[in-house]
């Protein structure tokens, strides 16, 4: 019985997590920043515009539960901000050039490129659209 259990639990387990991989690849495809598949990372922080960059991987379970909050933002800003995900697993200089020690980190940019916010871990919807609105995006 115990055996039982145990399976089902794993059975369980990997059917959320394929799940979850196939969501999340789907939410980062779709990119309504402005910010073309092929980015280039000297673009970001885009001059100019205020931008939230999301540093994470599409293997982490709270980066992929930042994956919805951030395809919502991604729409809701566009053209009113940058919103961009950076896949460290992929990028790692970008690591690197961020100092980057725990994902899923946010990091927010004003206008003229500066470090406004760093934030380590899940980013509710709500404290980002508050952090947004007090950089001057609506």
């Amino acid at each position: 019985m115990k055996k039982r259990i145990w399976v089902a639990a794993l059975s369980l387990f990997a059917l959320l997590a394929v799940v979850g991989a196939l969501r999340f690849q789907s939410v980062r495809e779709t990119s309504g920043t402005g910010m073309p598949e092929s980015w280039e990372a000297a673009e970001v922080p885009v001059k100019g515009m205020v931008t939230m960059v999301d540093l994470g991987s599409d293997t982490c379970i709270p980066c992929k539960l930042m994956a919805p909050v951030m395809a919502k933002m991604e729409k809701q800003y566009n053209g009113k901000a940058v919103i961009v995900f950076i896949d460290i697993w992929k990028h790692r200089e970008q690591a690197r050039r961020f100092g980057i020690r725990v994902i899923p980190t946010q990091i927010f940019f004003n206008e003229n490129g500066l470090e406004v916010l760093r934030h380590v871990g899940f980013m509710s919807e709500t404290a980002i659209v508050d952090q947004l609105s007090k950089m001057g995006v609506k």
